[in-house]
């Protein structure tokens, strides 16, 4: 019969395979659902928790001489050169999983970047993490995952993005988006970070929000939008299919002012949108486009404003307003 050692063991080095298999780009849909069908073995998921807490608390480790020096090692090793790098001693066992992980991979990057998940201009990305919670990340946006023992913490560092998280009471989800704290256990919701300020948006569930670390929180209900700064945390009524519009490629807008739909159409572009008609700044637009298609909304902008387009430098497209232009408009039709 097995020894209870030799089970944990096993589990220990099981968890630190899926751990590894986890953390790449792409994880399909197949792979995901057999991680569940392994976790779901007590042991297996206790065992699958302290490889996660170790693996969250090896940057502490990074400034141990030794480590860094078996790391520097690993990094600068030409493959099939050197020696294979030794651990220091006081690194083997179940305190070695995470580092040895990453020394395997050849580089303290690897580790870190594991956790990180980024998104390019007009690019978008659906996330799924370890304890069955997804992350639909929007353009131009980045997060860090540290998933500990009593919680789990993802850092939203630039950006968009959409939450769909996974109940678990005893582990409360924790979004960081500088100084704002959004709390769930399992629901919905949608953060944006802009400037010093941040929106969130819960689609179902409940949330609470803090400004700031330390502050008194606000209790979020399904279907309201709060805008979180540092003087505090304003909530109303969200429209919610046109707010997270994004996460099928559509933007919306609702009587947006121009310079405003400019603003949002660029944050899918590289070859942005310059917009030189001040005096129609804030003439509302209404209207829905695909993320990403300039062309559109340059054409119908042009045509309902009485626009002129223009080519500017590195690709980029000018509005600018021409004589007799009207100052209202019933908005854009999109498309």
């Amino acid at each position: 019969m097995t020894s209870p050692k030799v089970r944990v063991e096993a589990a220990e080095t099981e968890a630190a395979a899926w751990h590894a298999r986890l953390g790449v780009r792409n994880v399909s849909t197949a792979t995901i659902e057999e991680f569940f069908a392994w976790r779901a073995s007590p042991a297996n998921a206790e065992a699958y928790r302290r490889v996660e807490k170790v693996w969250a608390d090896t940057g502490s480790l990074a400034d141990d001489p030794a480590i860094t020096a078996a790391l520097d090692a690993a990094m600068s090793r030409r493959a099939g050169r050197d020696r294979p790098v030794r651990l220091p001693r006081t690194l083997l066992g179940l305190a070695a999983v995470g580092a040895a992980a990453a020394l395997a991979i050849g580089s303290w990057t690897w580790m870190q970047s594991r956790t990180v998940f980024a998104t390019d201009v007009g690019e978008q990305r659906l996330v799924q993490l370890a304890d069955g919670s997804s992350v639909r990340l929007d353009t131009a946006s980045r997060i860090r995952v540290r998933f500990e023992g009593d919680r789990r913490l993802v850092d939203l560092e630039r950006g968009q993005a959409l939450f769909t998280v996974a109940h678990d009471r005893s582990r409360p989800f924790v979004v960081q988006a500088g100084d704002a704290r959004v709390t769930a256990v399992g629901t919905v919701f949608d953060v944006r970070r802009n400037g010093t300020a941040v929106s969130v948006i819960l689609v179902s569930g409940a949330v609470d929000v803090a400004p700031g670390e330390g502050r008194a929180a606000q209790r979020m209900a399904a279907g309201q939008h709060a805008r979180v700064t540092p003087g505090g945390v304003a909530t109303r009524i969200a429209d919610v299919p046109a707010e997270t519009g994004w996460t099928d490629g559509r933007i919306v807008f609702r009587d947006t002012p121009l310079r405003e739909a400019v603003a949002e159409v660029n944050r899918y572009l590289t070859a942005k949108i310059e917009l030189d008609a001040a005096a129609l700044e804030a003439v509302p637009v209404n209207g829905v486009f695909r993320t990403g298609d300039r062309d559109a909304f340059v054409s119908t902008a042009s045509r309902v404003f009485e626009l002129e387009a223009s080519p500017g430098p590195d690709g980029t497209v000018r509005l600018s307003a021409r004589k007799n232009n009207r100052e209202t408009s019933p908005g854009l039709p999109g498309v």
